[in-house]
């Protein structure tokens, strides 16, 4: 039994962190996967955060009993006002929130339900993208295609050939989108893209997939989430996935969502009903802690607003990082074109830099980066900024 199972050849980034906790040189640099890491190297505890436990911790002691299907009510209330903003009554009643085990959960719980009412569609995602797009998608039974991104310099967003590929597709067709702080690349999108984007999507009857893993770590929350929001007035119907590990700090709790902006409140309800039925299949039912931190958090207007502080000091580190690095890098080398850190935004940079460069880094500099040449900003600090710089100034 089981004689023809393949062997895994693994997670790309999770592998490389494998290998780099293997590695034992003390002056390693782990540029790869995404995780905040504040000044001192920590993945840190938010302040925001330390306080909600201790208000959960506060409360009687209660039976642990499961969440609803859907998640924990205040959670889905509160993450629906943080995606969406302001809307009227009408757009409200057309959206439907569920939480979810983190974002890899509300992506999938989505492209399950589509792939049950869509089942002839098939999803196009960014050239490039992240990698489990791709496994989540076609896991769940969907051809995947890839999308023009980039132009032929690696360093702008070919808007011009998307459209000319979206304009193709057929109808119904799912099209996976960065909401903001695009992985791999740092580029996203303009106001006015988005507004063009929309259109052909109503035109087409295209089905938009947001992807929001980094609201706030950009430009801000409200700037950020201008995807999202513009969805919603368009009436047009799409999806939103959502997660809190990266702008919470709450990596291993798994807290995320899944929207679905619909056409009318009657099929709002019914969408809400089959979403239930498709976690039930799934996962059964959400985990309650982290949903609880986060909606004690988004729903008390105090700690709201200083959680926003927090997180608009991370999106300032980072801003910070990149123009350090930035300016090592052309100190050592003026010639070298590394505009790039400057322009792209949130977590990641795109060097451009091949497997086979990001390899030699490794090997020769201990600096981990992932294969497609991403850079994990985050991962920067003052005590590692210089052994990063000469290590992209040697091989860039």
């Amino acid at each position: 039994m089981f004689e023809h199972v393949d062997n895994y050849p693994g997670d790309p980034i999770l592998s490389l962190m494998d290998d780099y906790q293997r590695d034992p040189r003390t002056d390693k640099v782990n540029l790869s996967i995404g995780f905040y890491y504040d000044e001192n190297g920590q993945v840190p505890v938010l302040p925001t955060v330390q306080r909600a436990k201790a208000h959960l911790d506060a409360r009687p002691t209660s039976a642990n009993l499961y969440l609803p299907m859907d998640g924990h009510p205040g959670f889905r209330r509160a993450v629906q006002d943080y995606l969406f903003g302001a809307l009227s009554e009408a757009q409200d009643e057309r959206i439907v929130t569920i939480q979810s085990v983190g974002g890899s959960g509300a992506l999938r719980v989505g492209a399950d339900f589509l792939k049950r009412y869509y089942p002839n569609s098939q999803v196009w995602v960014s050239d490039p993208t992240w990698d489990n797009h791709l496994a989540i998608f076609s896991g769940a039974g969907f051809a995947v295609n890839r999308y023009p991104y980039l132009d032929a310099s690696g360093k702008r967003i070919d808007f011009a050939r998307m459209l000319e590929v979206f304009a193709q597709l057929p109808a119904n067709s799912i099209v996976l989108l960065h909401a903001c702080c695009h992985n791999p690349t740092g580029m996203d999108l303009s106001v006015e893209q988005w507004d063009q984007l929309y259109m052909l999507f109503r035109e087409r009857s295209i089905i938009p997939f947001l992807d929001a893993a980094y609201l706030g770590l950009g430009e801000g929350v409200e700037q950020d989430a201008y995807a999202i929001r513009a969805l919603a007035r368009t009436g047009i119907t799409g999806l939103v996935a959502n997660s809190f590990s990266k702008v919470f700090s709450l990596y291993g709790e798994r807290v995320g969502s899944l929207s679905i902006v619909c056409d009318s409140a009657a099929i709002a309800q019914r969408v809400h009903g089959q979403l239930k039925g498709t976690v039930r299949t799934n996962y059964s039912n959400p985990p309650r802690h982290g949903a609880e931190l986060v909606s004690i958090i988004l729903g008390e207007p105090q700690l709201a607003a200083e959680w926003r502080a927090e997180l608009e000091s991370m999106r300032v580190r980072m801003v910070a990082m990149r123009q350090a690095l930035f300016d090592a890098i052309r100190e050592r080398k003026p010639e070298l074109d590394v505009e790039y850190l400057l322009e792209q935004k949130g977590m990641f940079s795109y060097t451009g830099l091949s497997a086979e460069v990001v390899d030699r880094i490794r090997e020769r500099h201990g600096v981990y980066l992932i294969r497609s040449g991403r850079i994990c900003i985050a991962g920067l600090n003052e005590s590692n900024l210089d052994a990063v710089a000469q290590a992209l100034a040697d091989h860039h």
